[in-house]
């Protein structure tokens, strides 16, 4: 059933109230990130109920929360609690993951470009590992020639089957960088050939969905992977592969509040299409990052000048290209809803306005909103940006030397008054704001002279 959001909102609106009330917006911090707790706990929980609806009993599932979505510890930390592991792609996102307390039965390497220490210290741990090419398959057999290991591996498969309506964030096309392309000339025959000379070589990968892709697509590259499972198994006459990691990447509807699709039709759909994935003699591991998190997290931004050019309302706020990188350079494919609050926090009112919410970088581009009909934004308002929980204010991009904005979870408090407002909204920091001076320490504030003292070497028609 679709989850038409209204909970998330009232729950946004009276953040935003106060985040204005309790001063963390303010003319001397005028962006925040907020995170909805009770959002990320739902969505958590939806997700592990959705799948448990489908898997035979006893089935081994392990949900592995896509690192790259939303790296913040206090946010790993809080879906560990949930029943979530992580599926990290970097030595940072796997210490991100270590330092919110993910066990590493629990984590999941899935980098296309792991290093030998990546991978040393991956088997050394005991982290699963998706292989990606047969290159990084004759690293791994040397490592396992010289020492045992804990860790599941299994080799990532691209099947092929064509990309969605982004062509930058689609993974199964027939070229795309990730796995091995199962469709090339000899590419079966070599994997097959690979489980059956690997007896520990038992898990199989493939990840097809992200945003822009159909459920269709997504439900027939789950398909193509679990064919290619029973044919290995098969083939080299044993029950080798078993666990099949399905990969995440399930759309968000970023047009509205609601949540759709969810968890449970696609776990439905895939149970339909692909029944022996569910039976009991296959584990499960997904990959799902943005779907958890879009939804439960907002920028808000304060309208430092409001404008006109050209006969359109300019609203010129503190949130862009820094925090929304992927809307300003591609609105067609990222776009963002945008809410207007007053001064106090409060939901707008009043007619709609077509008008343009800028940012605050130095380029003409640096867009939120272009031609948005909302209440009309003024000096002092606030702007928020919304669906932004995953791959916005976690990924900051550094123009103009921007300050990475502070981020806090919420949780209401109290009951509905008299007047029917809720009671204190608790705030707790999850990353803090960034400062001037940890930006010019970022960059090389330390080694200032570093190039006007660098001793120049002389040339050899210079030499004697």
């Amino acid at each position: 059933m679709e989850n038409n959001g209204s909970d998330r909102t009232g729950r946004r609106d009276e953040a935003v109230r106060a985040a204005v009330e309790q001063g963390l917006l303010r003319a001397d911090a005028p962006i925040v990130g907020l995170l909805d707790v009770i959002g990320i706990r739902e969505s958590a929980a939806e997700l592990r109920a959705a799948f448990d609806a489908v898997v035979a009993p006893g089935t081994p599932v392990l949900h592995a929360f896509a690192v790259k979505a939303t790296p913040l510890v206090p946010v790993l930390r809080l879906l560990r609690e949930e029943g979530i592991g992580a599926e990290v792609a970097s030595p940072g996102e796997l210490a991100l993951a270590r330092a919110a307390g993910v066990p590493p039965n629990r984590t999941v390497l899935d980098s296309p470009a792991k290093t030998p220490t990546e991978l040393r210290e991956a088997l050394a741990l005991g982290i699963a590992v998706n292989v990606d090419n047969p290159q990084e398959l004759d690293r791994i057999d040397a490592l396992m020639r010289s020492a045992t290991s804990r860790s599941p591996i299994g080799i990532r498969v691209n099947p092929q089957i064509g990309g969605g309506s982004i062509g930058a964030t689609s993974t199964a096309t027939a070229t795309s960088k990730f796995g091995v392309a199962l469709l090339d000339e000899g590419a079966r025959e070599w994997i097959v050939g690979a489980y059956a000379e690997r007896p520990w070589l038992t898990r199989l990968h493939a990840h097809t969905g992200s945003q822009g892709i159909p459920l269709s697509l997504m439900v027939r590259g789950v398909a193509e992977t679990y064919a290619l499972a029973e044919e290995i198994n098969r083939r080299v006459g044993r029950r080798q592969v078993d666990t099949i990691d399905i990969g995440g990447g399930l759309p968000v509807n970023f047009a509205s509040d609601a949540t759709s699709p969810t968890y449970a039709q696609y776990a439905r759909l895939l149970s339909d299409a692909v029944p022996g994935l569910f039976g009991g003699r296959y584990g499960l591991v997904t990959e799902f990052g943005r779907s958890l998190l879009a939804k439960h997290g907002t920028v808000v931004a304060r309208v430092e000048y409001a404008k006109s050019a050209g006969g359109r309302p300019v609203a010129v706020t503190h949130a862009g290209v820094q925090v929304a990188t992927r809307t300003v350079y591609a609105p067609a494919s990222w776009p963002l809803r945008i809410a207007a609050y007053d001064g106090k926090g409060l939901p707008k009112s009043g007619a709609d306005v077509l008008q343009d919410v800028a940012g605050p970088a130095c380029f003409s581009g640096d867009l939120l909103a272009e031609g948005r009909a909302l209440p009309l934004l003024e000096q002092g308002d606030y702007a928020a940006a919304l669906d932004t929980g995953a791959y916005y204010f976690a990924h900051h991009y550094a123009y103009n030397s921007l300050a990475r904005p502070g981020i806090y979870g919420f949780v209401p408090r109290g009951s509905a008054g008299g007047d029917g407002r809720v009671g204190e909204v608790a705030f707790a920091v999850v990353r803090e704001p960034q400062t001037v001076a940890e930006i010019v320490a970022e960059s090389g504030g330390a080694h200032a002279s570093a190039l006007t003292t660098l001793a120049p070497t002389a040339s050899p028609s210079a030499r004697p």
